[in-house]
């Protein structure tokens, strides 16, 4: 089955951007000039996803109304005669099937509830992309991360396909830590723990937020024990599918950037500032300059 589907998991708090995202959800939080959930959106329809399941916390709705028709801000527009601006207003609705579903408090806090609360658009036999909403992956736009996992999957049809990549070994204990099979091709997962010590982690190889996944997954989540600090983890069902099922591992072309915390926003912006075609050629320059 093709997979047109992704969820994409904006449901916390931005606890760590607190009081900036007391009203304004994090992801809306800009990088440049668009929000960092649109770059997530924009490398899903790159993939050549066509549906979209935006999984939010009660009261959030910015995210939704972000990719709907604004006709007002249109007729200004219009009036101001600013027809780049305008169309990129105007694209926004039209670059996929957008649904929102809102993760009920009566769920177990955790990466692996967003699945829970969108378990009901995921059809049976029905392979989806899921994604972090704190993950970004800047790539090649003919080579977008979510895109590299779906080609994976298609040749192989296993249960799950997780991205990762090599990180310090001082900072496994903030990732998933994914230990594979010895002479697997394409690499097969034998094992992932979260967030292990240093001492403890059985490789460098981080789990990031993009995957492709089939029921069977969200099946095992629906049974999963809370792990680390009562909340309900992804890695944990990945761990007990892998048991049994093939889980494949891909270390994503591209780079990672996690925009989860202000430090390592600030630096997926300057990534992302350098990159831009009109912005980029000056912010170096000021970078260059500045004592």
């Amino acid at each position: 089955m093709e997979i047109r589907k992704a969820v994409i998991a904006v449901a916390g708090f931005g606890t760590r951007f607190l009081p900036a995202t007391k009203v304004l959800p994090k992801e809306l939080i800009p990088i440049v000039d668009r929000p960092i959930v649109q770059y997530l959106v924009e490398e899903a329809v790159r993939s050549g996803i066509k549906d979209v399941i935006f999984v939010i916390r009660p009261g959030s709705q910015g995210i939704a109304d972000h990719f709907d028709s604004t006709r007002e801000l249109e007729i200004h527009l219009e009036a101001q005669h600013k027809p780049d601006l305008l169309k990129s207003v105007q694209e926004l609705p039209k670059m996929a099937n957008f649904a929102v579903v809102r993760q009920g408090r009566h769920l177990p806090y955790g990466n692996g509830t967003p699945l829970l609360a969108a378990s009901h658009f995921i059809d049976k036999d029905e392979p989806f992309v899921f994604m972090f909403g704190d993950d970004l992956v800047l790539s090649d736009d003919n080579d977008p991360g979510c895109g590299q996992l779906m080609k994976l999957y298609e040749r192989h049809r296993p249960a799950a396909v997780i991205a990762a990549q090599e990180v310090p070994l001082e900072e496994t204990k903030r990732y998933g830590i994914v230990a594979v099979k010895p002479g697997s091709d394409p690499a097969e997962m034998a094992s992932i723990v979260e967030k292990p010590e240093p001492a403890k982690a059985p490789s460098r190889l981080a789990q990031l937020g993009r995957f492709v996944l089939t029921r069977r997954v969200v099946e095992v989540l629906q049974t999963t024990a809370l792990g680390k600090g009562n909340e309900l983890y992804l890695t944990d069902a990945l761990a007990t599918v892998c048991k049994k099922d093939r889980v494949l591992v891909h270390p994503v072309r591209g780079l990672w950037l996690t925009t989860g915390d202000p430090l390592n926003f600030l630096k997926a912006t300057v990534h992302y500032a350098l990159r831009h075609p009109e912005i980029g050629p000056p912010f170096a320059e000021f970078l260059r300059s500045y004592r």
